[in-house]
């Protein structure tokens, strides 16, 4: 045994004779002088851990849908007149402009009808013109009392007749006029129009509930695009406009970014344009709308994207890397070191990640000292080495975004 005061060795030399009273009454008097055996290991230092204040940002939360593109404007290319179909005047899939000219239905049976119409015009006109003569010349005689009150009526009501049936016959080659300009099918939208449905020479039934379809054309910029958000981030959408937060997407144009399924980051950006005024009792939502300016025409209806809407801020945050936030059963905590240099497990709520770090909603003032490196050398209560750093604000690869299921609404 090898003692490192002189009572020890004292001790131990008047008690080798009696190991009962070396036990008894020396060894505790030894251990309080710090005697130690050959053997006992010496006591380790505290573990050397990375220590840094979370870092405050000012940062912006996008909820996250999925959402389906649709036009703006969606036409049903039908006909409005009956015949055989003349011609074909568009390519199949082109871009067209409003007005232009798509089918041409055979125009010679409206023709005649129009021609018909107009000799009808010109002959109640000159009815009528024989009716105005006749009542002048009634009006004279009788005057004159050559003719009767009763013949004077007849020959105004001719008058009145003929100009009434000269109105109809112009309200024929109106029609008629109608019809023909039908037979010239146009594009009502300009965009971009899809294959003809109806070949020449067919016969096509126009001006019914069951007129033919002949093609359909869509708009392509700007485009729509609808998503729909559950009940409770309606709420909390609600609230948050109440409170002044964040304003109400049926008042604000609030802004919105669209990410298509081959894209790693949002590449388009539009603003709210509708919500819908109810909740959808079968599915429990509410339909959003947005809209999108499409001036290389890549965005086309049909396609689903992803929908980045404006959720809060900006607001003050406070992040953490997530190698510092440890997990017990259900819930997150990180280390806390005190001036002390002794650590302390305090329980936080992380949020979603804003780059490389993850925010903290609730747990953490700001000032403290958290431990960011060394997390599993380190257990509550026992004294640690801290080195001091500072946490750096990394973008991530692909942009973050929280989604309408975040962790602060969990």
């Amino acid at each position: 045994m090898v003692e490192s005061h002189p009572l020890c060795r004292c001790l131990v030399k008047a008690c080798a004779s009696n190991r009962v009273l070396l036990l008894i009454f020396a060894m505790p008097l030894m251990l309080a002088l710090g005697c130690q055996s050959e053997g006992q290991a010496p006591a380790l230092p505290p573990p050397t851990v990375t220590v840094a204040n979370p870092l405050a940002k000012a940062v912006t939360d996008w909820d996250e849908y999925t959402g389906r593109l649709e036009a703006v404007q969606a036409v049903e290319v039908r006909a409005r007149v009956s015949g055989y179909l003349q011609s074909v005047n568009f390519k199949d899939g082109a871009i067209v402009n409003k007005g232009a000219l798509l089918f041409v239905i055979d125009p010679r049976p409206y023709q005649a009808v129009l021609n018909q119409a107009k000799a009808e015009v010109t002959r109640n006109r000159v009815r009528l013109d024989l009716a105005r003569n006749n009542l002048e010349r009634a009006e004279r005689l009788f005057k004159s009392r050559a003719i009767s009150a009763e013949e004077l009526d007849t020959r105004t009501q001719e008058q009145r007749q003929a100009l009434a049936a000269l109105e109809a016959a112009k309200a024929a080659v109106e029609a008629a006029e109608l019809n023909v300009e039908f037979t010239r099918v146009t594009s009502p939208i300009k965009g971009r129009v899809s294959r003809e449905l109806v070949t020449e020479g067919n016969l096509v039934s126009g001006g019914s509930e069951g007129s033919t379809l002949l093609t359909t054309i869509v708009s392509l910029d700007p485009i729509y695009v609808y998503f729909t958000a559950d009940e409770r981030a309606y709420l909390r959408y609600a609230r948050l406009a109440r409170s002044g937060s964040r304003p109400s997407s049926r008042d604000v144009a609030n802004p919105v970014k669209l990410q298509l399924a081959d894209e790693k980051e949002t590449e388009h950006e539009g603003h709210m344009d509708f919500v819908d005024n109810r909740v959808d009792r079968a599915t429990g939502t509410v339909q959003g709308r947005a809209i999108f300016p499409n001036p290389d025409r890549l965005l086309i209806p049909g396609l689903f994207a992803k929908v980045r809407l404006l959720g809060e801020g900006p607001y003050q945050a406070l992040l953490i890397p997530d190698e510092a936030i440890g997990t017990d059963q259900s819930q997150k905590f990180v280390f806390v070191i005190d001036e002390k240099n002794v650590a302390a497990r305090q329980t936080i709520v992380p949020g979603r990640t804003e780059g490389r770090l993850r925010i903290v909603r609730e747990g953490l003032k700001g000032d403290e000292r958290i431990v960011v490196d060394g997390l599993q050398r380190v257990t509550a209560g026992s004294p640690v080495t801290p080195q001091e750093a500072q946490i750096k604000d990394e973008p991530a690869k692909a942009e973050s975004v929280a989604s309408s299921s975040s962790a602060k609404d969990s």
